[in-house]
């Protein structure tokens, strides 16, 4: 696990300069493969044009890499080293546990702190904090055998994968998927579906849009049979926002169009937003993921408007959500010529999240972008090219 902690990249979109002449393609090559422009390539590869992970998908396809290569891992440094070390000592002995914790009463709080700090995305904290939840959980589970245990077990490993998302490790992620999916099939059957809508996650950041549908599938199939009233509505919502998400980045209109419809029915039927094994569903969650797919499929006036309504009747979404909630909308700021909401939409999810926007892609190219495209001084963005690390 080492090179995911010194791992460096140019950024995403300058990546793929990087990536192509290591390869020893030329541009006009590479969109070719890609099937997509020569000038599209030359503005994402000089900073013209942000990446998007849609057509990152297809470079990467093009040259044979994963997504997530593609792209490549985050950084982190310090005592974030030291818990990712750990972190991965404790998945890993998933099936070696030791004696039950002395206070198996507080696991649940241990778990809800945990979820907490991902709600506010910090994550060094989350990292710091969750060798530990995971493994007393686990001990606990294996101790007692109860499907509530096990439950929480599945729980946590979905904290690891979002953790592990959202700096692009995908063996990690996929390691704390595995392990997940172990533990749902002890525990009680949503745990099953949260697990499916996870490992759908990693088909989505490593790019095979089309894999994480097919698993979106099955898991509607399966949760249709076994899961039964607030469950239901629940493990229905989450797939469907999944699916919708893939489709988007797929551009398949038609199954985008399908999701989105079945995710504002479940939306409706479920109720007000709130949160359960870690994950937050209802009608404001799902706005925020329209809006995202929207954005992917170049309909970003609609994904403006969409947005216009959410803040109007207001929400009460956590950093998770808004933060990139705030990045999709500067996205299609930029891609409609708006420079200067770009960059206000960007500072409001560095106010947010600032954890999570020095680690997100679309971040990071909102970033690049801007400071390239910017010839002359502004103030507000120096400011935060500085707060973010980038010369300007």
């Amino acid at each position: 696990m080492q090179s995911m902690s010194t791992t460096r990249i140019p950024g995403p979109g300058a990546n793929v300069a990087v990536c192509r002449k290591a390869r020893g393609l030329s541009q006009v090559a590479l969109a070719r493969r890609a099937n997509i422009s020569v000038s599209l390539l030359s503005k994402i590869e000089v900073g013209d044009r942000a990446l998007t992970q849609g057509t990152a998908a297809d470079l990467a396809r093009a040259m044979r890499m994963t997504l997530d290569e593609l792209l490549g891992t985050a950084t982190v440094e310090g005592a974030d080293e030291n818990s990712l070390t750990a972190l991965t000592y404790a998945v890993r002995r998933f099936d070696i546990p030791d004696g039950a914790p002395p206070h198996p009463e507080d696991l649940p709080c241990e778990l809800a702190e945990l979820n907490e700090h991902r709600y506010r995305t910090e994550l060094s904290a989350v990292m710091h904090k969750a060798p530990g939840v995971l493994t007393r959980t686990t001990n606990f589970a294996h101790a007692t055998q109860s499907p509530d245990a096990w439950t929480r077990v599945a729980d946590t490993y979905s904290v690891v994968y979002w953790l592990a998302a959202r700096y692009r490790w995908m063996h990690l992620a996929e390691l704390a998927v595995m392990k997940q999916r172990l533990a749902a099939e002890r525990a009680n059957p949503i745990a099953i579906t949260v697990a499916s809508r996870d490992e759908a996650g990693t088909f989505l950041n490593s790019g095979d849009f089309g894999g994480g549908l097919a698993i979106v599938d099955r898991a509607i199939v399966d949760a249709e049979t076994t899961l039964h009233g607030r469950d239901r509505a629940f493990g229905l919502g989450i797939l469907h926002l999944r699916g919708l998400t893939l489709a988007g980045r797929l551009k398949d209109k038609a199954t985008a169009r399908q999701h989105i419809e079945a995710a504002w029915r479940t939306a409706e039927a479920y109720g007000e937003d709130a949160d359960e094994h870690g994950i937050h569903f209802g009608p404001d969650q799902t706005a925020t993921h329209v809006i995202s797919t929207y954005s992917d499929m170049d309909q970003h006036r609609t994904a403006l408007d969409t947005a216009d309504d959410l803040f109007r009747g207001g929400t009460s979404l956590p950093a998770t959500r808004i933060g990139p909630l705030r990045m999709n909308l500067g996205r299609s700021h930029l891609a409609l010529g708006d420079r200067d909401s770009a960059l206000e939409s960007l500072e409001a999810a560095w106010d947010v999240s600032p954890e999570m926007a020095r680690v997100h892609p679309t971040s990071q190219e909102l970033m690049r972008v801007l400071t390239s495209l910017h010839r002359r001084s502004n103030p507000r963005l120096t400011r935060l090219a500085k707060r973010a690390g980038v010369p300007f």
